[in-house]
């Protein structure tokens, strides 16, 4: 890519990025509720059920019962409140307006955080931070996604299988036309058809 677009800002998603080092945190997660299952009362154990999906979510999200419900497991589990609360300040610096410079700061002192932290779960994604350090924070310069270019690739990729059997390019691009903008440019102009054409009360 590099090679042949050399003078192009190469941006790293920030949602690819996210889905790494959430992957991480996860990861953790997993492994605590193997030990916990093994260790607790069953009783007990029960009581943390709701926490794989509360952990998922954002603390911002959360609803009073899955506060409640991480609490309970971060209790058993000093390691996955590690992982989460730093998962959470890493969104957190992604969701800030900051200028480059800014960000790379901040990115540095949450990586000293996780090396002091003794967790190495986000080994490999501090190892993918290094390698694509350039790239990733770029995102800064900008605060550009591909969210939609993927989304539209997804709506071709569902019209496609709605469209099996169509070989006509041009009937397909005019599918592709209609999903995306037909909405926009003829519901309200049916709508005021249709209500032109009711017919009047003749009591009024």
């Amino acid at each position: 890519m590099r090679e042949e677009i050399p003078n192009a800002r190469i941006v790293v998603d920030r949602f690819h990025v996210a889905k790494h080092y959430r992957q991480a945190a996860e990861q953790v997660r997993k492994q605590e509720l193997q030990r916990l299952k093994q260790e607790l009362p069953q009783a007990e154990y029960q009581r943390l059920k709701g926490s794989f999906h509360a952990f998922r979510k954002n603390a911002k999200d959360l609803n009073k019962e899955e506060r409640k419900i991480l609490r309970r497991f971060f209790v058993h589990s000093a390691l996955a409140q590690q992982a989460y609360v730093l998962r959470e300040q890493l969104t957190a610096i992604f969701d800030m307006h900051l200028s480059k410079k800014q960000a790379q700061a901040k990115l540095q002192r949450w990586i000293q955080r996780v090396r002091e932290s003794g967790l190495h779960c986000f080994d490999d994604f501090l190892k993918l931070l290094s390698s694509w350090w350039e790239e990733i924070t770029n995102y800064f310069l900008r605060r550009e996604n591909s969210g939609f270019v993927e989304g539209f690739n997804n709506k071709v990729k569902v019209l496609k299988r709605r469209c099996y059997g169509i070989f006509n390019l041009t009937h397909l691009f005019q599918r592709i036309f209609l999903d995306l903008h037909g909405y926009r440019l003829f519901a309200a102009t049916t709508i005021s058809a249709q209500i032109t054409a009711i017919p009047r009360d003749p009591f009024y």
